[in-house]
């Protein structure tokens, strides 16, 4: 192929697209959505975290404010988690509207996440915000149709075809010339967003994460780069199969409406109806139905803490709790803290495994639908999918384990029992020494390990659309 060629044939496509009037008022909507999504992104990123990094602090104080008491009060009085966003969700959304923001950590009791946009908001929210990826990956996917429908079926109708071959320019310099310019017209677009998006990521403070933000940043640009070389040989694929222009338009609609909506929507459905998952209240009795079998150590007539108790009599060799070493109330809690979280975490891997079942139903689809896999790398590595607000909800658990767990270590060391004389509580500089809630985002290496379908799917189609174009630069019909 002659390099020449393929770029005189790239740069005929795009005047041809400049010359367009649909062209101009392409641009100018697509400059008004991305300053829109640009500007309500960034309020809403810098906003919120501003909101929960406020909230943050004032939690840790009220903390620490609090005055000397017992402390399983304190471990009841509790503390908030609050999830903070990852700057790429500037760029992508994705599940950040319809996931929650807080959760209060108490001794006892795993509470929900709570506090969503979604909750609070109308149900327009259902339509979903208008974000730079959105923009990428639904709109610009149908800009790319729109201007490449015509690129081959039409030079076909009006005899063109037939000349730039008997002027000596190959098949193959043909449909690579015309793939290439169609590409190079998608990633205008890309480029403009993702140059938005690098001065967001350039603006945000230099932390710990920002290497890490910058290595998502790149993998996002070369997943979309891979998915807008694939659409535009999909176009030009349609384009040479049709017999008019027309006809090319109507197969490349009904394509961007078979990916973007269709299959997404019915796959949601079809994992839903095959693997349902408990509510709320069915997954809290379960967990109660297994607490009151395994014993409650808030009960003293339970068999189990009986039990336990009398083995560790034995085993100090006294015959009251009140000669024990330490505190007896703080251990039972200690015990049956770990009782009810163990307790608790079964049931929740459970349903985590009914959740795999149903996104990796649809995320096996990718290798079907190419907009399902880039729509589950572009959440997943900014930060925005199920899997990253999972990682929170454990890391919160973590921390409310390690607070109750501490507060009955500090109950056993520093409360007498029961009859003996001695302080019924203790200083509240144990409170300031608790470090508060600090979340660290999943991982790079664990978003590439969660994504892997996705980035294989990707590559697969991109691999299928180059033999596309191969075997059709050996098969094109000049009439």
């Amino acid at each position: 192929m002659r390099k020449r060629i393929i770029y005189l044939l790239a740069g005929q496509l795009w005047k041809d697209a400049f010359r367009s009037k649909v062209m101009s008022v392409t641009l100018g909507l697509m400059i008004f959505l991305l300053i829109f999504s640009t500007y309500s992104g960034w309020e809403n990123y810098h906003d919120q975290n501003y909101t929960r990094d406020i909230i943050q602090d004032q939690v840790q104080q009220s903390w620490e404010n609090n005055p000397d008491k017992h402390p399983h009060r304190m471990a009841h009085y509790g503390s908030f988690a609050l999830r903070l966003k990852h700057i790429l969700s500037v760029f992508d959304l994705g599940m950040e509207n319809f996931v929650g923001n807080a959760v209060f950590l108490e001794a006892h009791k795993q509470n929900t996440v709570n506090f969503s946009e979604a909750s609070m908001s109308t149900g327009l929210l259902r339509f979903g915000d208008v974000s730079l990826a959105m923009l990428l990956k639904v709109i610009v996917p149908l800009l790319i149709f729109y201007l490449g429908f015509a690129s081959i079926a039409r030079e076909r109708q009006n005899g063109t075809l037939k000349l730039l071959i008997g002027q000596g320019i190959s098949r193959k310099e043909i449909v690579f010339g015309k793939w290439l310019g169609l590409w190079g017209l998608s990633l205008i677009f890309l480029f403009s967003i993702f140059l938005v998006v690098l001065v967001f990521l350039l603006m945000e403070s230099h932390d710990t994460s920002y290497k890490d933000s910058m290595l998502r940043f790149g993998v996002l640009v070369i997943s979309y780069i891979i998915f807008f070389a694939i659409l535009s040989a999909i176009t030009i694929l349609v384009s040479a199969f049709s017999k008019t222009a027309k006809g090319a338009l109507i197969k490349l609609l009904g394509i961007w409406l078979l990916f973007v909506i269709i299959l997404p929507k019915s796959l949601q459905a079809i994992g839903y109806y095959l693997y349902p998952t408990p509510s709320k209240i069915e997954m809290e009795t379960a967990v109660e139905y297994d607490l009151v079998k395994q014993g409650d150590s808030h009960n003293p007539d339970d068999p189990h803490f009986n039990a336990l108790k009398d083995s560790v009599l034995l085993a100090h060799n006294v015959k009251k709790v009140g000669d024990l070493p330490f505190n007896y109330g703080g251990f039972v809690m200690a015990k049956g803290e770990a009782l009810s979280t163990a307790i608790y975490l079964e049931h929740q891997e459970r349903l985590y495994k009914v959740y795999n079942k149903q996104n990796n139903l649809e995320r096996s689809s990718a290798f079907l639908n190419p907009y399902t896999a880039i729509k589950n790398l572009s959440m997943g590595f900014s930060g925005t999918d199920f899997k990253s607000f999972l990682h929170f909800k454990d890391k919160a658990e973590a921390y409310r384990y390690k607070l109750a767990q501490d507060m009955n270590q500090l109950q056993m060391d520093f409360i007498p029992n029961k009859g003996k004389e001695g302080p019924n509580k203790i200083s509240n500089d144990y409170w300031k020494k608790f470090p508060p809630f600090e979340y660290q985002f999943l991982s790079i290496s664990k978003v590439f390990k969660n994504e892997l379908i996705s980035i294989l799917a990707l590559l697969l189609w991109s691999i299928l659309t180059v033999f596309g174009l191969l075997r059709l630069s050996t098969n094109l019909k000049a009439i």
